[in-house]
């Protein structure tokens, strides 16, 4: 006979999502969007390019999902490329000042550690 054990809730189904916040929340509904934590990248969840990464291997334990566009823009992820080429090219247009104030910070400082800097010079 099959033991049942009490005391233990029962496991509540959803989804983890990415707020524009960018802190995990619980979603009853799963994402529309997914993204890679690292890069700040979101596309679609069919994109060919992060189906290649994933069978790749590494790709999944950075993987986070967005509810929604705006959402993953308010949390400071740049378009894909590949999967959503106008809506990268609108984004390139608008430059740094005009995208999320993380993702403009961030790359600042990209830009900064990119620029030779000369060590010991006086």
């Amino acid at each position: 006979m099959a033991r049942i054990r009490s005391g233990s809730p029962p496991a509540r189904p959803g989804y983890t999502l990415l707020g524009a916040d960018r802190r995990p929340y619980q979603s009853a509904v799963p994402g529309q969007l997914g993204g890679h934590r690292r890069s700040r990248i979101y596309g679609r969840l069919d994109c060919p390019s992060a189906r290649r990464a994933i069978a790749r291997g590494g790709y999944v334990a950075h993987r986070v999902f967005f509810a929604d566009e705006p959402a993953a823009v308010a949390a400071g992820y740049r378009p894909c490329a590949v999967c959503l080429p106008g809506a990268y090219a609108a984004w390139l247009t608008r430059g740094p000042a005009a995208q999320a104030p993380a993702q403009a910070r961030r790359l600042r400082r990209d830009a900064s550690a990119a620029s030779p800097q000369r060590r010991g010079a006086k």
